[in-house]
Order: structure tokens, then C-alpha cells, then sequence
């Protein structure tokens, strides 16, 4: 009896060691855990986010300065077919109309759509599975617009009725404006801005980023600055195309003033189809997509540039995430 004893005690206390110390791995285990969660979270606060949102201003307003300055002509050329009716020619003088003004608008419009969509991109990305990272993208996009939309609606009104013709000076655009028409003046259309516009930010950067994910797993490398040119030309040109139709309801509705021949964006429609034909939907569309392709290059290439730059020059504490 007494080796029977002696064996059982045995057994017991191997079984109560084993559970002992397999209490004690999960205990590091989680305790491990807990300290990744929170150095995780540590490094994610204030710095990192301060430091996207900063440099996203910086690059994207940039490449927003450039980019109008440059293709600025062939803008003014677009707005002038969409806005003639009739067939009427345009007038080639005055490219360069509104210029000074419109750059007032688009440094701080491009610099808060990247300050927005940088930081909002990294966030959604952490929280979707890596296949849904077109989803992350994709709202990024939008929210990013709708942001910036705040400045861009006033300044594309601005910019449009100078480059008609109906004035020829921001300041004194402003005035009468909201003098004819009211503080709601400046964001006449913003409906059928929101319209083209968000869908517009939301596609072509996601059709850019996912590009750029799949030129740098096919390449095993970063990509040089004419590769980000040429993809952001592509994904430009191919979402101006796409979003032509909804360009000539925004110009339309902008350049109305207060005349107020259309009644909303369905009534819009309806009145171009009927007295000018559906082809009318996509007027412009060759300078659109010359000009957005273009832009893309540009805007992409610089936006790019200008990050990897700002990158070089912050302290390498940290890895930078796998999607930047």
C-alpha cells in the first residue's frame, strides 16, 4: 500500500507542478501581450498622428500650389466649353484669369485634404484586415474631400466666374457675390460638388494606392519618383473620364449666379439633355482628362517627394508603417 501511495502523491503533484507552470506561461503570455498593446498604443498617440497630419500638410499643400499653377490654362479652357451653350466658341484670352486668387483657396484646400487623409488612411488601415485595404482607402478618400470641401466650394466658384468672365478680380468677385446673392452665393453648387467631388477623391486615390501596393510587391522595392508620376497620371486620367458628367453639372450650377436657370442638379440634367443632347454630359471631357491626367502626374509625384523628404528629415525613432 505504502508504494501505492507514494505514487499516487507522485502523480498528483507532477500534475499540480505542470498546471503551476502552465498558469505561469499564460500569465507571461498575456502579460507580453499587454506590453505590446501599450507600447503599440504609446507610439500611436499624439507624436505619430501630429507628425502625419503636419507633414501631410505640408506635402499635399505643395502639390496642390504646383499642380493649379501649372495646368491652370487647360482648367480655364474645360470651364469655358462647359459653360458656352449652343455650340458657341470660346474665347482663348485671359487663361491665366483668377490665378492669384484661386492659389489663395488651394494651398489651404490641398494641405487640409492631406492633413486629413493621411492620418485617416493610417487609422482605417490598422483597423481592416489587410483585403479591405481599397475600403480603407476608398473612405479616406471621401472624408478627405468633404473636408476640404469647406474651402474648395468658394474658390472653385471664385475661380469659375473669372475664367467666364463675369469678373475680373477675386476680391471683387467676393464682394459682389455676396452682395447679390449672399454668403450662400459662395457655395452655389456645392451639392453637385459633393457629387463629383467625393467620389472623385475617393476613387482616384484608391485606384493610386492600390497601384502603388501592387507595382511594390510585383518590383520588391520602393518606388522612384517617374514610377509615382506615371501611376498617378493613370489613376487621374482614367477617374476624370469617369467623373465628366458630373464636372458639367458642378459648372453649370457654379456659373448660373443669380440667374437661377436651373432649379437643383435633377432639373440640371434634364434641361442640358433636352436642349443640347446627352453627348453635352460630357463636354470638356478631352481637356478634363488631359488636365487631370496631367495633374495626377504631377500632384503624385510631388506629394510623394515631398514626404519622403519631410521623412529624411525626422528623427528615425520607429519602422514607418508598411502602407505609407
Amino acid at each position: 500500500m505504502g508504494p501505492f501511495t507514494l505514487a499516487v502523491d507522485t502523480k498528483s503533484s507532477s500534475i499540480v507542478s505542470s498546471d503551476v507552470s502552465n498558469r505561469k506561461i499564460q500569465n507571461l503570455q498575456l502579460e507580453t501581450r499587454k506590453c505590446f498593446a501599450s507600447v503599440g498604443m504609446k507610439e500611436e498617440k499624439p507624436f505619430d498622428f501630429l507628425r502625419i497630419l503636419f507633414e501631410g500638410i505640408i506635402a499635399g499643400g505643395s502639390a496642390g500650389v504646383v499642380v493649379e499653377t501649372a495646368l491652370y490654362p487647360i482648367d480655364t479652357i474645360k470651364t469655358r466649353l462647359q459653360a458656352a451653350r449652343g455650340g458657341a466658341k470660346i474665347d482663348l484670352k485671359g487663361l491665366y484669369s483668377g490665378l492669384a486668387g484661386n492659389l489663395a483657396g488651394v494651398l489651404p484646400a490641398s494641405a487640409l485634404f492631406v492633413g486629413v487623409y493621411e492620418p485617416t488612411k493610417q487609422k482605417l488601415l490598422k483597423l481592416f484586415p489587410e483585403n479591405l485595404s481599397a475600403v480603407a482607402h476608398l473612405t479616406a478618400g471621401a472624408i478627405g474631400g468633404m473636408a476640404a470641401s469647406l474651402i474648395r466650394v468658394p474658390t472653385e466658384v471664385v475661380k469659375q466666374r473669372m475664367q467666364t468672365g463675369q469678373f475680373t478680380s477675386a476680391p471683387h468677385a467676393v464682394h459682389l457675390i455676396t452682395s447679390n446673392e449672399g454668403f450662400r452665393g459662395l457655395y452655389a453648387g456645392y451639392g453637385s460638388f459633393l457629387l463629383r467631388d467625393l467620389p472623385f477623391d475617393a476613387i482616384q486615390f484608391c485606384i493610386y494606392e492600390q497601384l502603388r501596393i501592387g507595382y511594390k510587391a510585383a518590383a520588391r522595392r520602393d518606388l522612384n519618383d517617374p514610377e509615382n508620376a506615371i501611376i498617378g497620371a493613370f489613376a487621374g486620367a482614367l477617374t476624370g473620364a469617369i467623373t465628366t458628367p458630373l464636372d458639367v453639372i458642378k459648372t453649370s450650377l457654379m456659373v448660373q449666379g443669380s440667374a437661377n436657370q436651373y432649379q437643383g442638379i435633377f432639373d440640371c440634367v434634364q434641361t442640358i439633355v433636352r436642349e443640347e443632347g446627352p453627348p453635352a454630359l460630357l463636354k470638356g471631357i478631352g481637356p478634363r482628362v488631359l488636365w487631370i491626367g496631367i495633374g495626377g502626374s504631377i500632384f503624385f509625384g510631388v506629394l510623394e517627394r515631398t514626404k519622403r523628404l519631410l521623412a529624411q528629415r525626422r528623427p528615425q525613432t520607429s519602422q514607418d508603417s508598411k502602407h505609407d
